[in-house]
This record gives structure tokens, C-alpha cells and sequence, in this order.
């Protein structure tokens, strides 16, 4: 088969592999849709520690399509059924699963391969997180059960509620996305952006309340107290870029007894600090979710199946696999959004 394989930073090539043989409990799905994400986008760049251990790998990890090949023991999929499958299952067995904390899993199955004609899909991540695609549901929207999922369980683990005040800094694919969920909570939500693409689709996409253009006010801290009920500062702050400075910010656009939540992963080994009077007397929560799980997993497809959340208005364009190096330089460049890839 075609396929896109990471050989290191900035090595992605575009050629023949073979398409292994299936194991036990395995199934080959052919792929139907996938989509570039700002995670592979940093992998791309500087590698991944946890994604990527094995040199060549494949590479990619939203898609959708149809199951081509089934091994022994697979009951739940058939041949020719249209899926969906996250990029990960929990073992159901280690210390963090017996507390249902199963995103924690000490031995999280992690699948890497979508930028390919077919991909081999673990047992494990067939029995409990291939989800069958609803036939009024395309491939394109369905492959977006992985991000949203991560931001379903987001949204929950925050706790947002009807009416409060929500701030989303940093709107990409996932910030964007925290921000319609939150609107669906029933909050009332701002968010603050430099890119003129996010900037609007905050608006049609996510149909936020306020939006901050970062071009035209460098520090939103104002502006979102201002936003705020008696201007007391955010009962949620949600960070979405990624970046300590940015770590900082946020917590300082909350109100007392509010929540910060760190969403966007740091460099390894970033350091931040924050005003500890403000944290301890002002009784703020401080929190990050990481991934998600297979009930999220669910939620996330029914939230799309339901058209709640229009997904397609994210994608930039459609390209054929062989352009997979000029999606991921387009979004360095900051000129996508997603990007739907077209095998």
C-alpha cells in the first residue's frame, strides 16, 4: 500500500509498505478519511516521545472507513461495515483502570497509521473503541471522534454549567471545539485568537459570545474580566495554545472559587509560576485532563451523528495523501485549520 511513514523531525516520506499480517483479534480498515491534527503537527516538527518509539512508524491518527479484512475473534465488526476507531484503548487491568481513570493506563494501546490506503487496527482498540458509523454519517465527520472526545472529556472533567462565564485562549481545531461544547452546556463563552480563519469560525463554527482579536489587544486579561458577571473574572479559563506564558495568563483571568484548565500541552520540561496568595485565598481549582476514553469516545460520535456540532466547517481543504508534508508546513505556516486527507 500507499503510505505516509515518520522517520524523525521534519522526515516524513511518502511510499510502498507493506501491510502487515493480521493478528488475532486484528482488522484491516480501509481508509476513507483522515484528518491532520495540531498534535501530529508538533510530531512532525520535534518528534513525539510517547507516539512515536519505533523508527520508521506510521503516521496520522483521526480516520474513519471500511472494514476490509477481519481475524479470528473479532465479533463486534464485520466486513464492508463503515468505522470509526480512536487511536487508543485502555487495558482495563492496571492500577489507574481498576479506578476508571482508564486515559491514565499504564499500558495505553496507541495506534498510529492513518496517513495510509489501509491500517491494522489492535484488538484491543477493536473490542473497545471501534465504533460502527451511523449510515446518514460521512466518513469526513466521523473521522473527528478523536479530537472531539478529547475535548467531550474536557468539558465534563471542568464541570461548565448553564450561565457561567467561559474563556477559551487559543482557538485551533481543539479550542474551537471547547468552545461550541461549552456553548451546548449552555455557558456563556469568549475567546481570544490572532488568526483571522479561527477568528471567524469562532463565530460560525462555534457561535461564541465575545471574540478577542489578540492583534488588536495584546493582553485579554481586561477584556475578560470585563466579560465576566460584576467584571470578577471568569468562573472558567481554558488554555488551548500550549505555551507557559500563556499558562500564566489565564490564570489570571479567573475569579475566585474559578477554574483554570490547561488543556495545551507544554514543552517537556516548561516551568510557570503563579501568584500563590491569589491561588490559596482566592480557593481557585487548577487542572489538566489528558486524552480521553472510550466513553467519550461514544459521546463524541453521537454529538456529531446528532449535527450539534457542525465539525466540516474545520476542515481547510481536501488533499491526496502524497501532500501530507504540505499540510503539515501549511499548518507551521499557520494557514489551516484541519486538513481532510484523501487516500
Amino acid at each position: 500500500m500507499k503510505a505516509v511513514l515518520f522517520y524523525g523531525p521534519q522526515d516524513i516520506r511518502y511510499e510502498n509498505t507493506m501491510i502487515k499480517p493480521l493478528d488475532k483479534g486484528e482488522i484491516l480498515v480501509k481508509i476513507e478519511a483522515a484528518l491532520t491534527c495540531g498534535t501530529d503537527v508538533k510530531t512532525f516538527r520535534r518528534g513525539h516521545p510517547v507516539l512515536i518509539k519505533d523508527i520508521p512508524s506510521g503516521f496520522g491518527h483521526e480516520f474513519a472507513g471500511i472494514v476490509e479484512k477481519v481475524s479470528e475473534d473479532v465479533d463486534n465488526v464485520k466486513v464492508g461495515d463503515r468505522v470509526v476507531c480512536a487511536n487508543s484503548a485502555p487495558c482495563g487491568e492496571c492500577f489507574y483502570c481498576k479506578r476508571e481513570e482508564y486515559n491514565l493506563c499504564e499500558n495505553l494501546n496507541l495506534l498510529n497509521g492513518a496517513y495510509a490506503e489501509y491500517i491494522v487496527v489492535p484488538a484491543r482498540i477493536v473490542k473497545k473503541n471501534t465504533l460502527i458509523i451511523p449510515n446518514n454519517l460521512s466518513f469526513e465527520k466521523a473521522a473527528f471522534c478523536e479530537p472531539l472526545a478529547n475535548v467531550v472529556h474536557g468539558v465534563e472533567r471542568t464541570d461548565i454549567k448553564p450561565n457561567q462565564t467561559v474563556g477559551v485562549i487559543g482557538i485551533g481545531p481543539i479550542g474551537l471545539m471547547f468552545a461550541r461544547v461549552a456553548k451546548l452546556k449552555g455557558a456563556k463563552v469568549i475567546v481570544a485568537g490572532r488568526n483571522p480563519e479561527k477568528l471567524r469560525l469562532a463565530e460560525e463554527f462555534a457561535h461564541v459570545d465575545e471574540i478577542v482579536d489578540l492583534k488588536k489587544y495584546s493582553n485579554p486579561e481586561k477584556i475578560f474580566k470585563e466579560f465576566s458577571d460584576e467584571s470578577k473574572g471568569l468562573d472558567v479559563a481554558i488554555e488551548c495554545v500550549g505555551l507557559p506564558e500563556i499558562w500564566e495568563l489565564v490564570f489570571s483571568t479567573v475569579r475566585p472559587g474559578g477554574t483554570v484548565h490547561f488543556f495545551g500541552g507544554c514543552k517537556s520540561g516548561s516551568k510557570v509560576s503563579f501568584d500563590t496568595t491569589k491561588m490559596h485565598y482566592g480557593d481557585i481549582r487548577l487542572m489538566s485532563v489528558f486524552h480521553h476514553t472510550p466513553k467519550y469516545f461514544r459521546q463524541a460520535l453521537d454529538l456529531i451523528a446528532s449535527g450539534k456540532i457542525e465539525v466540516e466547517k474545520l476542515i481547510t481543504d481536501t488533499l491526496p495523501l502524497d501532500k501530507v508534508q504540505y499540510a503539515m508546513e501549511q499548518h507551521i505556516a499557520g494557514k489551516a485549520i484541519k486538513y481532510l486527507i484523501k487516500p
